[in-house]
């Protein structure tokens, strides 16, 4: 009998078109080996070129999905990522409150869209940051992102580095500073953690392409189920941004603007590579 493989947990918007939200959240979580279940947070329309329409499920929804799973399936990690309120967030809150502490929890803060308009309310940034920061054992801001949580620009890798430790010490957890949004030819992402340790630093050159659609969903979901594998945290973001980089150049190239990764053809991707 083989191993049983990680119960990850995703807590996420859908995206229709298929490209971000839970549907990459499953398509990563299963090309890497895991489990997938999901607590979905919101509906919503939306395609390559755009978001048409949002509905937000309840809070309460929200939570028994996150207990129905926790409560008979099992969790061995969770990704978090887009939500859309203070119920929802306070919901999700309340229910990894049953968590055991050893599950590893990692959290795509998602606030700010890549045009730089937010994407949440102040007051639901805010509770995030009380109730859920606390519970990360990683957050993983876009630089948009970063720098509204830092209130200032970061105009370098080394204020970029500072910003992201100022917020692991707040919260004792690890930050992975992402780089993306730069115009540097070259992609530096960094890990900080809340103590002493050393950061780590993930270089690569630039990819050159506009389908680019879902990269934050799937690189959160990558490094939960490779967490869930047991892997130490440092190693898991390194492949976990592999997986990603390797989902870009095998994009399908649909949609007429920002379009979807090719997780599907990320075969031979091991959890120990």
């Amino acid at each position: 009998m083989t191993a049983a493989p990680p119960r990850v947990l995703a807590i996420a918007g859908s995206d229709s078109s298929g490209g971000a939200g839970i549907q990459a959240d499953i398509k990563t979580i299963t090309m890497l080996g895991g489990y997938a279940m999901t607590a979905i947070t919101a509906v919503t329309a939306q395609n390559s070129v755009g978001v048409q329409a949002i509905a937000p499920l309840s809070g309460d929804v929200v939570g028994e999905q996150i207990a129905s799973c926790i409560d008979d399936i099992g969790v061995d990690a969770v990704k978090i990522g887009m939500l859309h309120d203070r119920e929802i967030i306070a919901a999700v809150a309340k229910a990894l409150d049953a968590l055991p502490d050893h599950v590893p929890v990692v959290l795509d803060p998602v606030m700010i869209a890549t045009s730089g308009a937010t994407l949440i309310a102040e007051d639901a940034i805010a509770e995030m940051r009380a109730r859920l920061f606390p519970l990360a054992t990683l957050i993983t801001p876009n630089l948009p992102e970063l720098e509204h949580l830092a209130g200032r620009t970061l105009r370098d890798t080394v204020e970029v580095a500072d910003a992201a430790a100022e917020i692991a010490r707040t919260y004792a957890c690890h930050v992975l500073a992402k780089g993306g949004h730069t115009d540097d030819e070259r992609i530096i992402d960094t890990l900080v953690g809340p103590g002493e340790e050393r950061s780590a630093a993930f270089g690569d050159p630039r990819i050159d392409t506009p389908h680019t659609h879902g990269t934050g969903c799937t690189l959160s979901s990558a490094v939960a189920t490779l967490l869930g594998h047991g892997l130490p945290l440092e190693h898991a973001v390194r492949i976990g941004r592999q997986f990603v980089r390797r989902a870009i150049l095998a994009a399908p190239g649909f949609g007429q603007g920002n379009g979807p990764l090719g997780h599907q053809a990320v075969r031979n991707q091991s959890p120990s590579s």
